[in-house]
């Protein structure tokens, strides 16, 4: 059985619960992190010097990073499934999004997330906020923009994209307060992963 260490309300743990759910695979959760702790002990940064969850093992094999997880974990499981395409321009561009969700969507929705979900409202810095949405919501039309004609993110299936890029879409729907423009395509395609089993069991509790 996998063994997946991290606490069920880390967006980068969610993506593996919820690629575990899509390929059907058993698995342990322990928590760590932030409240749990664990993470920076001697054991755990054995397994993973960065000390961050998520961290998977798998047997005798031990593997950090959600992205990186969540690939092995296709490859290895699930290779007749369409989560990460063996045809090499629809899986490019598959991880072209799990790249960008790493180098750009993170980094920018973070400081948004962190301000209105793990702050208190009176410790926030409305302006700020505000910035910081305006940063997050270009990225989401790039989103919209490129799921015109598309059912997924990349070719005619659900693939690994659309896990990682629905994981922060969570986020983005999630929060009360923002003011969300009308992105119709992002948010047909939202709706659409929301019926996915996995995407209700893992991501969908509420945002803590």
């Amino acid at each position: 059985m996998l063994t997946i260490w991290g606490r069920a309300n880390s967006v980068n743990v969610q993506k593996v619960l919820w690629c575990c759910d899509e390929l059907k695979l058993a698995y342990e959760r322990i928590d760590a992190g932030l409240q749990f702790g664990r993470n920076n002990e001697p054991g755990y940064l054995e397994m993973n010097p960065m000390g961050r969850v998520p961290t998977l093992v798998d047997g005798d094999f031990v593997l950090w990073e959600s992205n990186s997880i969540i690939r092995y974990l296709a490859m290895q499981y699930g290779p007749a499934t369409t989560l990460y395409p063996a045809e090499p321009k629809i899986r490019a561009s598959a991880d072209r999004w799990l790249d960008w969700a790493l180098s750009t969507l993170q980094p920018t929705e973070r400081p948004l997330f962190w301000g209105y979900i793990r702050t208190s409202a009176a410790d926030r810095d409305v302006a700020k906020l505000a910035a910081a949405a305006s940063e997050v919501e270009k990225l989401w039309r790039v989103i919209d923009t490129h799921l015109k004609g598309r059912n997924y993110l990349e070719g005619n299936s659900f693939t690994l994209a659309d896990i990682v890029i629905g994981a922060y879409a969570r986020r983005w729907f999630g929060i009360a307060e923002l003011a969300r423009p009308s992105l119709p395509e992002l948010e047909r395609w939202y709706v659409g992963i929301t019926q996915r089993t996995g995407f209700q069991h893992h991501v969908s509790p509420a945002l803590t």
